[in-house]
């Protein structure tokens, strides 16, 4: 807070039987690290010298009771007339004020430095809106529709307009991340159903190929007990009436052979099978 000059009715000069002690006082300049050491017996002796501002927090001082108050060394900023006191981390502070006060009194600047950064960026480049942050919308969104307008030097129609159009980019963006989150959610389900459908198939793949190796033994095996030369499975299989072209010893081995031997003997037909040995048996009685 600053104290300008003139801001309040000096006070007549002090009688010279009425001496005050002198207080050191540290000044200097704003936006300057170089500061002063300056003693003065009271305010209007200060303000004689600078237009000052507490280094802290910018607190007009402009009551000689509370000037002596405060400790030795307080800091304070000079001003010109035309200058206003702005909040800066390297100012430092007076040592009487509480840690409390101060942290409290730097997170309000550091919000509001925030927000006045971000609303410059946006005036500077409107099309900048895509790559602010979901925490600059949410800042520029919150502020009062009256000082956001101040600052960008629009009307309030137009920033109230500004704002509507910030929060539906920060609901799209919400909308997007659930989406992504369902989309999430929906590919792991289906890579559980996947693993539990795998994990389903293997047992039956497995017993599928124990009934497969059964099978294919058992084939094999009446396969090998089939007596027959490989002449006579040859015509059996390839000619229309077979027993017409086997030998009466032919015909007898036919029709003397294991019914499922033979037909795993010929592709597993055992309907075709018992038809050729029928065929042969009745040949072969009819040549005897």
């Amino acid at each position: 807070m600053a104290l300008s000059r003139g801001a309040s009715n000096p006070d007549p000069d002090p009688d010279p039987d009425d001496i005050r002690p002198l207080k050191p006082c540290l000044l200097r300049r704003n936006h300057n690290r170089d500061q002063h050491g300056v003693a003065a017996s009271c305010l209007e002796e200060l303000r004689r010298k600078a237009c000052e501002v507490l280094a802290i927090d910018g607190t007009i001082v402009d009551d000689d009771d509370y000037f002596l108050c405060l400790p030795s060394n307080t800091k304070f900023v000079a001003l010109a007339c035309n200058e206003k006191w702005t909040y800066n981390n390297s100012d430092g502070g007076t040592a009487w004020v509480s840690q409390e006060s101060f942290d409290a009194d730097e997170t309000d600047s550091g919000a509001l430095v925030k927000w006045k950064n971000v609303a410059r960026q946006l005036k500077e480049d409107l099309s900048s809106i895509i790559l602010l942050s979901e925490e600059d919308l949410r800042v520029l969104i919150d502020i009062p529709c009256s000082e956001l307008a101040q600052e960008l030097c629009q009307s309030c129609a137009t920033v109230q307009r500004l704002q509507d159009a910030l929060q539906r980019v920060l609901d799209q963006r919400e909308e997007a991340r659930q989406s992504k989150q369902l989309l999430e959610l929906y590919l792991r389900a289906l890579e559980k159903e996947g693993a539990i459908f795998s994990n389903q198939e293997e047992p039956k793949a497995a017993l599928g190929g124990d009934v497969d190796a059964v099978d294919t033994g058992i084939s094999k095996e009446m396969a090998s007990e089939v007596a027959l030369t490989g002449q006579i499975l040859t015509v059996l299989k390839e000619k229309h009436a077979p027993e017409l072209c086997l030998s009466n010893q032919d015909l007898e081995l036919v029709s003397k052979e294991d019914p499922r031997a033979l037909a795993v003997a010929l592709s597993g037909d055992i309907k075709k099978a018992e038809t050729v040995q029928r065929a042969c048996s009745v040949e072969l009685a009819l040549r005897l």
